[in-house]
């Protein structure tokens, strides 16, 4: 069978330049392929046309068989009827004398799949950062390296680099049709080559040079090319944590979580940002010690702007090369589940930046952002908004999600900003917003997003957590899609952090009118599956850090945090501390150095070192003890004993499970309640687990010489009762021992 004669050369023998090869050379050609490469002309007859800027000549290799240059442009072509290897090497000579081999990008047929193509249309390819992007590949034998990139409105893309020094007309893309991807495999490429592309905006042909969306390595800021990665050698060590994982209830274990900044938690002698591989052996180990069970990372996905600290994201697929490569940070984690650590990342899917090389406007047109600014401009923090209602911008995100999992087998996300996603007038003013097509303020498309996301997340990786931060009242962020929920696995409970910073930093002397802030949120604490976080928005801003939150002088900022600290680690909800506040940070969080350190080792810090030890004695009776964290969820694990104690800024409850119940009483005031009286349900002996004015957290010392007897004298509507001290400023925790 004859091939087809390509009617755009037919007429192009002998030197001549038609309007295709003309379009070509002006760089507003959408399909080099079709003018570039070997074709059929007629008779016998091959042509083979080739564009080389800097070059002096060109011939073909093996045959040996010289080319001739169309007029004064860049264009090279031979014509004839001898065989050619289906891959012939070109061999060209530049200007100043060197010579040059190459095998020609335009003899390969397309790679990737109509499959592939079509699967990405509908919004449901999972893998689809193993087509898209830059990868290693190999054809008929032949190393290269595959480029692949969504601009659907491009009139021209090319791949531009170190390969080609930077020139757009060496390498024009293969566009395949109604998908809006273009290709082109470049052969002789490998890892390590920088690389973006350039795009030829339709109708004014006006040229941007964007990073490639779907790279998995960038390179360090302030310069922001992608470079081309090789495939992952690392090995992996956490079967065992993998197979727990799948099978463990996180909703009846406990979970304590400690976040932080990898920029910021420490850095090297020279002031240096840490490397994943030394944080593995720095930072696990501390966690492991203070006893956290889960560690959270600001966001690591590649972003220009230190000062973001990681929010405003421009490489979604690209680990951060601050701290090293792909395979560092799958070594961070394999360490991390050595130890029986978790990993969760923040994740940003509610916006991104504006910066030239990264999303905005990528192809000429709002291709990832909605084209009404009404919808596509983030009024809080000048960024643009995804498009949730295109296939493929929810097929990035949705991919992007699920690469970190698979890839660096991170143990859950924390979803930035929720509530920007699904309110359309989040942040907006009365005329500054569109509604939905039912005239509400909902984003029908985002909330849609979300559900997909957690369905798929809970589905393929059991055990792995999906954690909102959702700052509004929106009804069952953390139940079932199948009952109307948006399906994550825990929400911040936002409310009841405000209101106990709110109360702490009040005057003790005035609290008794505020006691409303301690007791609200156990209305509505088993609403949704909560989690308590003291993070990182609390300590940045000048909000102040958490020691300086606290009313008083110095001795009652302290016993203030410890009374938060036991606050956090008895109410009902998984926890979550940002880094600095186990031992008391007195500065506010600074991204740019490291935390203060110094304030555990100074003489004088004995205050700081207590607050380190009452984090880690917490966490340990947190675990141990599954009235703490058996029924989080569940009001069956959460009993007041007394919440009516303003006059006296007393708060006293009791949690349960297996059998084994935990009594708490916090006394908020600086003033000692001697022969205080609690009701109890069981006669017998109880123990002090904690006491947060113990010298051994710097505090006074009162207490209960560690063992307190029931009387029977009813208390509390309880049949039982004990009399205790109540040092000031403090809070005791109690369980059962023996009758």
């Amino acid at each position: 069978m004859e091939p087809e004669i390509n009617p755009d050369l037919s007429s192009a023998v002998c030197g001549q330049i038609t309007e295709p090869l003309q379009r070509l050379l002006e760089m507003r050609h959408h399909d080099p392929f079709s003018v570039l490469g070997r074709h059929w002309i007629a008779d016998d007859q091959w042509r083979v046309c080739v564009l080389l800027p800097n070059a002096g000549s060109a011939s073909i290799e093996d045959p040996s068989l010289p080319m001739q240059r169309l007029g004064n442009t860049d264009l090279f072509e031979w014509v004839g009827s001898e065989a050619l290897p289906k891959h012939y090497m070109i061999r060209w000579v530049d200007y100043e004398g060197n010579c040059h081999y190459s095998c020609d990008p335009y003899s390969f047929a397309p790679q990737l799949s109509d499959l592939d193509l079509h699967l990405f249309a509908e919004g449901c390819h999972q893998h689809i950062y193993q087509k898209l992007g830059a990868h290693l590949h190999k054809v008929d034998h032949i190393n290269g390296v595959l480029f692949a990139v969504w601009a659907p409105e491009a009139e021209r893309v090319s791949v531009v680099g170190d390969h080609n020094n930077w020139n757009g007309r060496s390498h024009p893309m293969r566009s395949r049709g109604r998908s809006g991807v273009w290709e082109l495999f470049i052969p002789g490429l490998g890892v390590q080559v920088l690389y973006k592309y350039e795009i030829s905006q339709r109708g004014t042909s006006k040229l941007s040079l964007k990073a490639d969306p779907y790279a998995q390595s960038a390179q360090l800021r302030p310069e922001n090319a992608s470079v081309v990665c090789a495939e992952s050698t690392f090995s992996w060590s956490d079967h065992l944590w993998m197979e727990r994982r799948r099978q463990w209830d996180w909703q009846h274990q406990p979970v304590s979580v400690y976040e932080l900044h990898v920029g910021s938690w420490r850095r090297d002698e020279n002031g240096s940002f840490l490397s994943w591989r030394a944080l593995a052996h720095q930072l696990l180990p501390y966690v492991k010690d203070l006893g956290f069970t889960h560690i959270e990372l600001m966001p690591v996905a590649e972003h220009p702007l230190d000062e973001s600290w990681g929010y405003q994201c421009t490489g979604y697929y690209s680990p951060s090369s601050r701290f090293g490569s792909a395979d560092d940070f799958r070594y961070f984690i394999d360490c991390a589940h050595g130890y029986k650590i978790g990993v969760l990342v923040d994740w940003v899917a509610g916006h991104f930046p504006k910066d030239e090389h990264g999303l905005a406007q990528f192809d000429g047109s709002p291709l990832y952002e909605h084209f009404d600014a009404r919808l596509a401009e983030h009024p809080d923090w000048g960024t643009l908004t995804f498009n949730f209602a295109r296939n493929e911008v929810k097929n990035f995100l949705l991919a992007n999600a699920l690469y970190w999992f698979r890839e660096f087998h991170i143990d859950g996300l924390r979803v930035d900003a929720v509530a920007s996603m699904i309110y359309l007038d989040y942040s907006r003013g009365e005329n500054e917003w569109l509604p939905n097509q039912f005239g509400g303020n909902e984003n029908l498309d985002a909330i849609a997003f979300l559900r997909q996301l957690n369905e798929i997340v809970h589905e393929q990786f059991p055990g792995a957590m999906m954690i909102a931060e959702e700052s509004t009242q929106w009804p069952q962020v953390s139940r079932p899609t199948w009952i109307g929920g948006l399906g994550f696995s825990m929400k911040w409970n936002m409310g009841w952090m405000h209101d106990s910073l709110e109360y702490l930093g009040k005057d003790p002397i005035h609290r008794r009118y505020h006691h409303q802030l301690l007791t609200f949120s156990a209305l509505y604490a088993h609403h949704e599956n909560f989690m308590l976080a003291l993070s990182h928005d609390e300590v940045v801003h000048g909000k102040k850090s958490l020691l300086e939150k606290m009313a008083g002088d110095d001795w009652q900022k302290f016993a203030n945090l410890r009374l938060l600290y036991v606050f956090l680690y008895t109410w009902p909800g998984k926890k979550c501390l940002f880094m600095g506040c186990e031992f008391a940070q007195r500065q506010e969080w600074r991204c740019d150095q490291a935390l203060d350190w110094q304030l555990l080792s100074e003489p004088s810090s004995h205050r700081h070192r207590g607050i380190s030890h009452l984090i880690k004695d917490l966490n340990d009776l947190y675990q141990h003890h599954s009235a703490l964290y058996g029924y989080d969820f569940d009001a069956q694990g959460f009993h007041w004993l007394d919440c009516h104690d303003s006059q006296q800024s007393v708060l006293s409850y009791r949690r349960r499970a297996d059998g084994e119940s935990i009594l708490v009483v916090l006394n908020f005031t600086p003033v000692p309640r001697h022969q205080y009286c609690i009701g109890v349900p069981e006669n017998g002996t109880y123990r002090e687990l904690i006491n947060s004015d113990s010298q051994f957290y710097a505090g006074t010392n009162m207490g209960n010489s560690g063992l307190l007897k029931t009387r029977p004298v009813a208390c509390m509507g309880q049949p039982h009762s004990l009399i205790m001290l109540l040092p000031p400023l403090a809070a005791i925790v109690l369980t059962r021992v023996g009758d």
